[in-house]
């Protein structure tokens, strides 16, 4: 099994910035391909950032890229999204999640193994 848990939620005005972080335990943390995941009230999961195993490639949402930085560091088994010029829009929980059979298919939330318990983040415009 695999624990996630995430930290750094809170309530931003818009346009400002925060960093979500995620500790991993229970598995080789650098056998997975990591994401964030988000869900708004009322609304389905929706990808936001994921990075591959050995941190070589990333990817975004459109509706993220250029204001978020998704990063992992194998040594620590931590996940990190920094999240800047933040939206009224970008209101959600966000999960940490961690993919170990598939590789490929990032922007699929069904794809991920894990899931930790989620982070509320809310922006008040």
């Amino acid at each position: 099994q695999v624990l996630l848990v995430e930290s750094g939620g809170g309530l931003v005005q818009a346009g400002g910035s925060l960093r979500l972080s995620c500790a991993a335990s229970g598995r080789t943390f650098s056998s997975a391909a990591m994401g964030w995941i988000r869900q708004a009230l009322g609304k389905d999961f929706e990808f936001v950032a994921a990075i591959s195993r050995s941190c070589t490639s990333t990817y975004y949402a459109d509706s993220v890229k250029g204001r978020f930085t998704i990063s992992r560091d194998n040594a620590k088994n931590t996940e990190t999204l920094q999240m800047n010029s933040l939206k009224p829009e970008d209101t959600a929980v966000y999960y940490c999640a961690a993919m170990f059979s598939s590789y490929g298919g990032y922007s699929r939330p069904e794809r991920y193994d894990y899931w930790g318990q989620g982070t509320q983040v809310t922006v008040s415009s």
